[in-house]
């Protein structure tokens, strides 16, 4: 199968690192949404970034959505089997991906649209929202031992790590280290792993 995106995306990131965490082999084709607008929209025309192409020719997008059917190859789950813990997990995932929409808002606001466009109260509330997600990380990155649920790495763990150093790199003016010291700890714990240093975060 081939994985298409690279790695400025966190949501290809996030795929990625997953699937080495399940042990599955994958082509990486690291394609732009940007740069490579017309290459990406021969192979998926919403050009979205990350899409799989299945062993079986089918094009699949959305890292949630591809993150299943990698767990459906692998035959087990990054989400732990116990309800409450999946549950929790599952509430992690949410507010790390919260955090990631958020933050792309941010890089957009900036870079796509022209200074005098920019609405500052529409920035003031992103930016709430930015804190919000990271305020339930970080207090729940402080109860980790030493992973967020069940002991062990899941898929909150991969979520959470991959949006936060999304987040410090592309707006570090925006997120304040000093505020989440248990995040930074996080991030730190699983980019050591050798599935994040064999995906490293790209412009």
């Amino acid at each position: 199968m081939q994985l298409i995106g690279n790695f400025g995306s966190p949501y290809v990131r996030r795929a990625a690192i997953s699937l080495r965490v399940l042990g599955l082999a994958f082509e990486l084709r690291p394609l732009s949404v940007f740069r490579d607008f017309a290459a990406f929209a021969a192979i998926n025309p919403a050009v979205k970034a990350p899409t799989l192409i299945a062993d079986d020719g089918t094009v699949l997008l959305d890292s949630t959505l591809i993150l299943q059917h990698a767990e459906d190859l692998a035959g087990r789950s990054l989400l732990p089997a116990e309800p409450a813990a999946r549950l929790r997990a599952l509430s992690l995932i949410g507010f790390a991906l919260a955090a990631g929409e958020k933050t792309v808002q941010t890089v957009y606001e900036h870079k796509q649209r022209p200074a005098e466009k920019l609405y500052q109260p529409w920035l003031d509330r992103v930016g709430q929202q930015l804190g919000g997600a990271f305020g339930v990380l970080e207090r729940a990155a402080a109860n980790a031992s030493p992973w967020l649920v069940a002991g062990r790495l899941t898929q909150a763990d991969i979520t959470v790590a991959v949006i936060w150093r999304f987040a410090r790199f592309i707006i570090p003016d925006v997120v304040d280290t000093s505020a989440h010291p248990a995040l930074v700890a996080h991030s730190e714990r699983a980019e050591a792993l050798p599935e994040f240093l064999a995906t490293p975060q790209e412009s």
